[in-house]
């Protein structure tokens, strides 16, 4: 009863098997969850045991040789037990077994291979032996012997228990019937065949063919049809051995102190403090002690999966750490529910980017975004200048006067600065949706600028795991563990893996950088991830996905039944506040604030954007092709002209857009006014001592003026153009009618 096992195979004779259950079933070891199976050494004298024998063996499974019903067996049987009442009256119950089949057989063969061999008498020569002899080796030896053991091994035949026939010297094995011992009797609930193993019926029609059909219900021990699980927590006292790893560093999780001078271990930690709570929380109690898995210096024996093995092996019932669900160590052992986070993830050293500002105004935006801004403001600037040279003087002038006034405008936009005046309803219109743009970009621009110089300062030096392959840069692991599988899973070069035993250790490496020694990253599990970074997060982070992985659990055997008690313990503990308690004695309460807020978010990029660009530039089109028709609209005279070339066409239209629009009303009250200086000036001349009063026309002559004075008048007032080019009708009625005025 001190043995897990509850799984007993019992193989004695009936007058010691008897006792035995009767004893057990005393004892409670007929109870529920135990299994016995009996040989056939019991199963065939079931039939001759009382009932009181039968009745302790309730739930009992036997196996034994298969004899198959017939005609013939029942007729031997029957002047069997005929001839046995005879010679012994005072037996009154008997049966025959298959012991006494097999005899009748053995007899049987030996007479047929007396017959075949044909021995006429039994002589036998009398060995050379002294006084001092057994009887076995008084006996005389048969001279037809070697003769007679060749017709028994070539002698087969169908007998009472079935084919006989000898194989190597041996009696083929038969087929054998698996018995359940239920009330006063036994039930039939299966066979074994050599050749198809357990089977549920055989057809003896056949030579035995089988019937793969589902078992009927089973009686076990305890009156039950439950299965047994075939082990169950040691009773009497005696403890379960808890595996625990040996470690030097990140001792918060396990930590193994021994005591020289006491001869004592004390193993104390996170995962320690879980599980007592774990199997405080079952609902029974279970004896158990810590068992270091060390060598005899007192250093770790193997890695986890090693620690894990023991189990399989039976050295420890359970294993208790900071031990990974993985995939091939649950081929070994039953896992119950993670009580930690799970995850593997890179961490990395940080830099703050603050300590040179110098260039900082340019990191709120990508370079694309700078780019293309910068283009958008010079596409603006030329679009109204295109649009406003004709119509206002502000951008007319010289040709440098003219370009620097395209960039001023249009990166005077930015702060909203310009001073000059629009005029032309397209250049407003265009203007109108470059505002939008600008006050949105400027706004995106300030608030990221501020945010940059104030609370984001820290950039991770890696970026992601493509970086560091890349670069070749070395990586650290924590020695033991399943990481270092993964890391060559993703194409880590095992000469750029860096074992490190401590967290002092792993900042060492990270602070020296993998150029100097050290390591660029680290990859680990986030529970001692976050343990790392609850001392260090102002100089580490984390960056880069979470690979997934089951997190820590603890390591039973397989079908151990303590593993679903378990598993529902671990989710009462973890989902209450003794978790928390447990997580705050042993890792504190960081006085850092999550690292990643305090990361640059990337810059503003041009995918941020596009859209108010190209609304820009579509109103900029469309201003400009509204334009540009109706200029060609107004010259198409010009366009006309077959006796000039295309370049002579194109130098008028050129010049053409360069004169002053006078049909435009920004023009016109300047126009009357030089008109009006222009005549005021000749007659200041006529009155001069030198000048001819009867030049001048008569009051009575103001009117249409003649084609000779309109020609002159045009000619004064033209814009200057092509010699031999006309003005154009609107012109004409203009200037026509400011002389009138005059």
């Amino acid at each position: 009863m001190n043995m897990q096992t509850r799984v007993f195979i019992v193989h004695m004779p009936i007058s010691l098997g008897s006792k035995l259950f009767a004893m057990a079933k005393e004892i409670g070891m007929m109870s529920e969850g135990f299994v016995w199976i009996i040989t056939d050494a019991m199963a065939n004298q079931l039939n001759s045991m009382d009932a009181s024998v039968i009745e302790s063996m309730e739930g009992v499974i036997g196996v034994k040789p298969y004899v198959p019903k017939s005609k013939k067996v029942e007729d031997f049987t029957q002047r069997w037990k005929i001839k046995f009442r005879e010679e012994n009256p005072r037996i009154v119950d008997v049966e025959l077994d298959v012991y006494g089949l097999w005899a009748y057989d053995s007899a049987t063969a030996l007479a047929m291979a007396v017959e075949k061999s044909r021995i006429s008498g039994a002589f036998f020569r009398k060995p050379n032996v002294s006084g001092n002899a057994t009887d076995l080796e008084a006996f005389g030896v048969s001279r037809d012997g070697p003769k007679l053991l060749k017709a028994i091994l070539n002698t087969t035949f169908k007998g009472l228990s079935g084919n006989f026939q000898l194989v190597d010297g041996q009696l083929q094995s038969p087929p054998y019937q698996i018995i359940n011992v239920v009330g006063n009797g036994a039930k039939e609930i299966g066979f074994w065949t050599r050749e198809n193993g357990i089977v549920r019926k055989l057809n003896s029609r056949r030579g035995y063919s089988v019937s793969k059909e589902n078992f009927g219900s089973i009686i076990w021990p305890g009156d039950t049809t439950s299965v047994p699980k075939g082990w169950v927590i040691p009773t009497n006292g005696k403890k379960l051995k808890i595996g625990v790893p040996v470690k030097d560093g990140f001792t918060e999780f396990v930590k193994v102190t021994r005591d020289l001078t006491t001869n004592t271990t004390t193993v104390t930690g996170y995962c320690i403090d879980v599980f007592d709570a774990v199997m405080e929380a079952l609902p029974y109690y279970v004896p158990y002690e810590y068992v270091p898995f060390a060598a005899p210096d007192g250093k770790s024996a193997g890695d986890y999966n090693e620690l894990v093995y023991q189990v399989f092996l039976g050295n420890f019932d359970v294993v208790v750490g900071d031990t990974t669900i993985v995939l091939n160590r649950s081929q070994f052992v039953d896992f119950t529910l993670p009580y930690t986070e799970s995850g593997v993830t890179m961490m990395v050293p940080i830099k703050d980017d603050n300590r040179d500002n110098t260039w900082v105004f340019l990191k709120p935006l990508t370079w694309e975004l700078w780019l293309t801004s910068f283009c958008s403001f010079v596409f603006i600037g030329f679009v109204i200048w295109l649009l406003e040279h004709r119509v206002n003087e502000d951008f007319r002038g010289p040709f440098w006067h003219q370009v620097g006034m395209i960039f001023w405008f249009s990166f005077s936009t930015m702060v909203f600065a310009h001073k000059e005046r629009i005029v032309s309803n397209l250049a407003r219109f265009v203007l109108i949706i470059w505002f939008l743009v600008v006050l949105i970009l400027t706004s995106s621009y300030t608030a990221s600028l501020t945010s940059m110089l104030t609370v984001e300062k820290l950039q991770p030096t890696v970026k992601d795991v493509k970086e560091l392959l890349k670069s070749k840069d070395y990586v650290g692991y924590q020695p033991g563990s399943f990481v270092v599988g993964l890391l060559r899973k993703m194409n880590f070069d095992e000469d750029r893996l860096k074992a490190y035993k401590t967290p002092e250790e792993c900042v060492d490496l990270l602070a020296k950088g993998s150029s100097n020694g050290g390591i660029a990253a680290v990859f680990d599990e986030i529970p001692y991830v976050k343990l790392f970074l609850a001392n260090y997060c102002l100089k580490f982070t984390t960056i880069g996905p979470t690979y997934k992985t089951d997190g820590f659990g603890f390591a039973f055997p397989i079908g151990s039944p303590l593993v679903p008690d378990v598993s529902r313990a671990v989710l009462n503990v973890t989902e209450g506040e003794k978790m928390v308690q447990i997580e705050r004695a042993w890792f504190g309460e960081s006085t850092c604030s999550d690292s990643s807020t305090s990361l640059s978010s990337n810059s503003l990029g041009l995918d941020s954007f596009w859209g108010l660009f190209v609304m820009a530039v579509i109103a900029a089109v469309l201003a400009l092709v509204i334009f540009l028709t109706k200029f060609i609209h107004e010259h198409w005279h010009i366009i006309r002209r077959s006796n000039l070339s295309l370049r002579e066409r194109s130098r008028i239209l050129a010049r053409k857009f360069d004169t002053k629009d006078y049909s435009c009303h920004t023009f016109k009250k300047s126009e009357l006014r030089d008109v009006l200086a222009d005549s005021t000036h000749d007659l200041d001349c006529s009155r001069s001592p030198h000048g001819n009063l009867s030049s001048l026309p008569s009051p009575r002559t103001i009117g249409p003026p003649s084609p000779s004075n309109s020609s002159h008048t045009e000619q004064m007032l033209h814009f200057p153009g092509e010699e031999g080019d006309s003005p154009s009708r609107g012109e004409n009625e203009a200037v026509n009618g400011q002389v009138e005025m005059v």
